[in-house]
């Protein structure tokens, strides 16, 4: 009977495979062996000399985090979906049977690669990787930000006063630690305004649908030319697009052309581009007081067909990912969204791998 089930489940992956497993096709276009040394280095493995039970292999585990940021799972469902999923098992190379990682497990695991940045080293390193093959950033950069939310706090007045002051959850509530403990105090409300701008005759703006939001902003930096994350960084709601510009844009792009939407726009910004021998084409903001110049709206609306690429990452992420920060504080948050950027790379150089396939 053993045998048979063996044979059962050796044919049945087998079928999996002819039907197209997507997780075999990550696995043979990513080199997931070559980001072994900066975890081990991250994680900061003894030789096993004390005993105790062995760790769970560190690509292993780097993989189970992908397959969480790819489907947006809590700890606890991906617990389960390893041990329910054969084709997961395959592919992070658990044996039907044996000892997969527990919540607390793949918990710990991501709260260790967030502590010594090796998260933002492994994406880092995998940039090398795609240089090597031929992936070199250029024809520009695109800078942009997406809001990310998070669940809502409710708070009194006097907590929310105490929140902006930048007391931490345990100075605000000291005799509450389990409530302290669900707090988000990193998390900001902002106002999302939805839709593009359009205007009256006379030059005036319609009223946009501004919606409240919680949570966190994802920003990043895409090549125009591969359309691959280069550079990402993760911030309150509330916090200003345009502070974030100088982070985020590099002069390693073989174009020296950057592109953003207004809210980059400021003499600061404009001056540090200069500073660094980059070209800005950054939107401009309609005068005060006055109708947008068609001379601007035309240059405007040219700058907005190249910077409609960067949506096009975020709506990927929101629509396949869907992108939620369950956890709390920005270290956690930024653990989350910077999976979430190696997790888009690696379905993009799929994408970019099958099209040189085709020829």
């Amino acid at each position: 009977m053993e045998q048979r089930s063996l044979f059962g489940l050796s044919e049945h992956l087998e079928r999996l495979s002819k039907i197209g497993d997507p997780l075999e096709v990550l696995e043979a276009t990513v080199d997931f062996e070559y980001f072994r040394g900066w975890l081990v280095e991250g994680l900061g493995y003894g030789d096993g000399a004390k005993g105790g039970r062995p760790p769970f292999d560190p690509v292993s585990m780097f993989k189970a985090l992908i397959l969480q940021a790819q489907h947006n799972l809590s700890d606890a469902k991906m617990e389960f979906m390893i041990r329910d999923r054969l084709s997961w098992m395959r592919f992070l190379g658990f044996d039907l049977g044996g000892p997969t990682p527990d919540e607390n497990t793949i918990r710990l695991f991501r709260n260790k690669l967030t502590e010594t940045g090796a998260l933002q080293r492994v994406m880092k390193a995998f940039d090398w990787q795609l240089q090597k093959k031929g992936y070199i950033p250029m024809s520009g950069q695109i800078v942009d930000a997406s809001l990310v939310p998070a669940p809502k706090q409710r708070n009194t007045d006097a907590e929310k006063e105490a929140i902006k002051a930048g007391k931490t959850a345990n100075e605000i509530w000291p005799n509450e630690p389990n409530k302290a403990a669900q707090k988000d105090t990193d998390a900001r409300w902002t106002l999302k305004i939805g839709g593009k701008i359009r205007y009256r005759p006379d030059g005036t703006p319609l009223p946009q649908i501004a919606l409240p939001v919680f949570g966190y902003k994802s920003h990043i930096a895409i090549d125009r030319r591969f359309g691959f994350i280069r550079e990402g960084a993760v911030t309150s709601a509330a916090h200003a697009d345009g502070r974030m510009l100088p982070k985020l844009v590099n002069t390693e792009n073989t174009s020296s052309e950057v592109w953003a939407d207004s809210a980059y726009r400021s003499q600061k910004n404009e001056k540090w581009l200069a500073s660094k021998m980059l070209v800005s084409r950054i939107h401009r903001r309609k005068p005060a007081g006055k109708p947008m110049p068609q001379n601007i709206a035309r240059a405007n609306a040219a700058k907005s067909s190249i910077r409609a690429h960067v949506e096009h990452v975020f709506a990927h992420q929101k629509n396949r990912f869907g992108l939620f920060i369950r956890t709390i504080g920005l270290a956690r948050a930024e653990a989350k969204l910077t999976l979430a950027n190696i997790a888009y790379n690696f379905d993009r150089l799929i994408f970019h791998e099958r099209a040189k396939a085709r020829g």
